[in-house]
């Protein structure tokens, strides 16, 4: 499959005709259009048998290529070569009727994804099965909840035998065991050579099913290559949002006599380059600027990791044997980590200067920082724990 020089524009009417009659009145002037350009200028190759990840941020293009290459909608420059059968996961459900049966609308929606009568009759079973809905194969698909029904459209879709893939975010579908059979079926068609391209904003599914990725931002194309490599050019050189318009505005939540001021905290990746986004297992130094307005002995630097209202994490430089000696005038301490032990979250931090007995607060945030981790493994929960398996056998 091949993508050259393509690009995609939508024209937005200023004016909506609904009516005859403004239909009508109108003919004689002239629409008024904005031109909206969704795809500049990709070029991408996919060899048979790989995976490619797209990622990107909402907004950048993602979906409209893959409806682009599912032929859903015509690009406006450039073209799409593809060769083989192409089975597009993008809207899973589109066709399903609310008033008829489970079993029933098998046979809609599995007519709409290309199987034959025959084909339909001989899997309807398997269908059911692996939708987990042998107890409400007879319910009208109104009745069933939106989990339920998605799982019935992914179980029809995946019945077909595809030799290019499209995927489009549908590994968040339903619950940790469905989504774990969705992964069962993607290395299967992995395994037996066909062609994918997947969508997602899961970093760790990318990581694990794609050879090569795609980074896509604004609509244009960034880089194409290494997945691990185009993962890290996404979270760690992102041009989204800058650090400064992601950095928590200061609220009442301040206090201290300020003989110490804390001017500025800022949070370095592993490039060395300041970020918000980090990836789970990486460094990230954090950086405390103080100015100090008369000259303190010994005074001590805090700072607190929090998740979602939970204390996470909590030390000092006295904690840590670091003795910051006299102080006058500007310049900063470094908080240092190794590994980030924490999974996928949004972490707030607060930092504080205290006195050498703790008795006096000079300066203290509280929460007015925070920081973004990416998980890039199949673990659960707020920490990674760096830790391995042992089997012991008997015989």
């Amino acid at each position: 499959m091949k993508v050259e020089n393509l690009w995609k524009t939508f024209k937005i009417p200023h004016e909506k005709r609904t009516t005859l009659f403004e239909t009508m009145t109108g003919f004689f002037r002239p629409s008024e259009y904005e031109t909206f350009t969704v795809l500049k200028e990709i070029n991408f190759a996919v060899e048979d048998g790989e995976c490619v990840g797209i990622i990107g941020d909402n907004g950048s293009g993602k979906s409209t290529l893959l409806k682009v290459i599912a032929n859903i909608l015509r690009p406006t420059r450039g073209r799409v070569d593809i060769q083989g059968r192409v089975t597009p996961f993008l809207e899973l459900g589109v066709g399903f009727q609310p008033d008829l049966s489970a079993r029933e609308n098998i046979g809609v929606y599995a007519t709409i994804m290309g199987l034959s009568n025959g084909e339909i009759r001989n899997k309807i079973d398997d269908i059911i099965d692996f939708a987990d809905l042998r107890k409400f194969e007879d319910a009208k698909l109104k009745n069933l909840s939106s989990g339920m029904q998605v799982r019935l459209a992914f179980s029809t879709a995946i019945q077909t035998d595809p030799d290019i893939l499209l995927v489009d975010e549908v590994l968040a579908v339903g619950d940790i065991e469905f989504q774990q059979k969705c992964f069962d079926v993607f290395n299967r068609y992995k395994e037996e050579g066909v062609t994918t391209v997947f969508v997602s904003h899961d970093m760790a599914s990318v990581r694990r099913f794609c050879d090569k990725t795609l980074l896509l931002r604004h609509g244009e194309q960034v880089v194409f290559g290494d997945t691990n490599r185009v993962i890290d050019e996404y979270i760690y050189k992102s041009e989204e949002t800058s650090v400064e318009e992601e950095r928590v505005e200061e609220r009442e939540t301040r206090w201290g006599n300020r003989k110490i001021e804390i001017i500025e905290v800022k949070f370095f990746d592993k490039n060395g380059k300041e970020n918000n986004n980090f990836i789970s297992g990486d460094p990230m130094t954090v950086r405390i600027f103080y100015h100090s307005h008369e000259r303190i002995e010994s005074p001590i630097f805090g700072i607190v990791f929090y998740c979602q209202d939970t204390y996470c994490y909590g030390t000092t430089t006295d904690f840590r044997g670091c003795n910051t000696g006299s102080i006058y005038g500007r310049g900063y301490v470094d908080f240092m980590v190794d590994r980030l032990p924490f999974l996928g979250e949004k972490f707030e931090v607060t930092v504080a200067i205290s006195d050498s007995d703790y008795k006096t607060q000079y300066d203290w945030h509280d929460r007015l920082y925070s920081f973004n981790v990416h998980n890039p493994t199949r673990e659960l929960g707020i920490f990674s724990i760096y830790c391995r398996w042992r089997v012991w056998k008997d015989g």
